[in-house]
């Protein structure tokens, strides 16, 4: 079967690197033939090592071409149809025969801490958890990862009641890179082997369950009270769980099982109920022994018995073992996240490239865009100078506009002063007719006038003459006013000098002077009346 070259390819490679003597990588054909004839005799296959003399005609083999050999030569004879506890005897046998090779570069080392037999546990645990991988010179190497070591240690630590301390780890891992089993060997018994306290019964042990968990694949151990079947009583066994088989001894000390329990895909396990309430005991279906009652000492135990029954009924069916399996399964998850890094970092370096080139683009783009800056620079200067001459030429139009409305407006305003001046001739035409109309009526008028001031001459003259007539008259009228008026002075003189008596009485004599009733008009307002018809006239 493929897969049982597969899992032995480390522990195979082991041997062939202890087998080289130079650096070439190659091993001769002769030491070949010892270790492909034990291989052979293991898997009852006999003279398998004599079909290497006629398997390429060079005088060694690199490590690709031994195994392509074994694997149309050797392991072509296990079918599908070999069972599992066989594959297992073989694959164990195999492992034992590769360390018995290379045991001698590995046992031989100072300062050793582990014994011999607890190193044989490791190196299988190595080659379980190990992968391949090639160097520069395209040879194979075998080494164990970071976190696979990581697990190996904490467990080593936690079962010496110790603290890991996984950063410390972290930075060790980080210094070391890859870990080949020397490596691996040196760092278990330098760093996580208890210190001070060394203990060799204690890290036995620690080893020993180490090797049960990933080598014998017991998925859990421990005591558990079993009901027996002929007398309903519990009694107290030693549970080792494996996948398909459940197997039970008197103590951990037995070499040979009290019971075996076979598991698969028609097994189940459930948790026995008291009351409604879950109790400590729970119960395991099988086809064989129907229903088989277990209990443990508290309901932590118990579910943690479930699940790892669940667990080991899973993978009851399988070829390959079940830490083999997780391992492939953690593995595949490592290079899927390598693979995935890789193809980050691809990104990463394209996206570099990319970046180197946009910025050798970026900078030709700048020279590019200076030159299109000074163009621009020219272009605006244009565009400025253009502007400058647009704005003047604006400027221009707006003043021919100006001029223009300007002249428009002394248009309008000639053209209204010329209506103006048209409506002011024709009102001084119209005024001239008016004044020609008004001279000839004034001419009338003074005609008129004149012959009225003839007419009033005239009469001025016979006034005057009238008056000089009466100037004549009021002279002589004057005249005897004056002597009536001293005739007057004269009467009264003498009768105020002459006293009358007291029969006379005063008589009125006649007298030409005016009482006041009847008084002549006065000198002045004769005078004045020719005045005022000179005025009149």
């Amino acid at each position: 079967m493929a897969h049982l070259l597969k899992n032995l390819t480390n522990s195979i490679w082991h041997a062939f690197h202890a087998l080289q003597a130079d650096a070439t990588n190659t091993v001769a054909k002769s030491k070949l033939k010892v270790l492909t004839a034990n291989i052979g005799t293991l898997i009852d296959l006999y003279g398998v090592e004599k079909g290497l003399e006629h398997y390429r005609s060079t005088p060694s083999l690199t490590f690709d071409q031994y195994i392509y050999y074994l694997q149309k030569e050797v392991f072509s004879s296990i079918t599908d149809a070999t069972s599992v506890q066989t594959l297992k005897t073989m694959e164990e046998g195999v492992d034992e025969i590769c360390w018995l090779v290379c045991k001698k570069i590995y046992l031989e080392r100072s300062h050793s801490v582990f014994d011999d037999h607890s190193v044989y546990q490791l190196f299988r645990i190595y080659c379980l958890l190990a992968e391949t991988d090639s160097d520069a010179t395209d040879s194979y190497l075998v080494i164990m990862h970071g976190d696979e070591v990581a697990r190996i240690a904490s467990h080593l630590v936690m079962s010496l009641g110790l603290q890991w301390d996984a950063a410390d780890f972290s930075a060790l891992s980080a210094a070391i890179g890859t870990f080949r089993f020397p490596t691996f060997l040196a760092v278990l018994e330098s760093k996580y082997s208890g210190g001070n306290t060394l203990d060799i019964m204690a890290l036995s042990e620690a080893i020993d369950d180490l090797y049960q968990i990933y080598i014998e694949n017991v998925v859990k151990k421990g005591y558990l009270m079993k009901k027996g079947f002929l007398l309903p009583t519990l009694r107290y066994f030693w549970f080792v769980l494996r996948p398909g088989e459940l197997t039970y001894y008197k103590d951990p000390q037995q070499k040979e099982p009290s019971g075996l329990i076979l598991l698969n895909a028609n097994c189940w396990a459930d948790t026995v109920t008291n009351g409604g309430k879950p109790d400590r005991r729970f119960v395991l279906s099988t086809p064989v022994h129907r229903c088989i009652e277990l209990m443990v000492e508290d309901h932590k135990g118990r579910l943690q018995w479930l699940a790892a029954l669940q667990t080991a009924i899973q993978h009851s069916n399988e070829k390959i073992g079940y830490q083999r399996s997780l391992a492939n399964q953690r593995r595949s998850l490592r290079q899927a996240v390598k693979q995935e890094k890789e193809e980050t970092k691809l990104e990463l370096q394209h996206e570099r490239q990319a970046r180197i080139a946009a910025e050798i683009q970026a900078r030709k783009l700048e020279t590019l865009s200076k030159e299109e800056g000074a163009k621009v620079q020219q272009l605006e200067d244009v565009k400025q100078k253009l502007e400058l001459l647009l704005q003047e030429e604006k400027q221009a139009l707006r003043d021919e506009e100006i001029v223009r409305s300007l002249q428009a407006r002394v248009l309008r305003e000639e053209w209204e002063k010329r209506e103006q001046l048209e409506r002011l001739q024709q009102e001084q035409q119209e005024l001239l007719e008016m004044e020609k109309m008004k001279r000839m009526e004034f001419e009338q008028m003074q005609k008129k006038n004149e012959q009225q001031l003839q007419d009033a001459e005239l009469r001025l003259q016979h006034l005057e003459a009238e008056r000089e007539h009466l100037d004549t008259e009021l002279r002589a009228a004057r005249e005897k006013v004056k002597r009536a008026e001293e005739t007057q002075f004269l009467l009264e003189a003498q009768i105020i000098t002459r006293p009358l008596r007291g029969s006379e009485r005063i008589r009125r004599t006649q007298s030409f002077i005016p009482t006041t009733k009847e008084r002549p008009l006065s000198i002045e307002k004769i005078d004045s009346r020719p005045m005022t018809m000179q005025k009149n006239i």
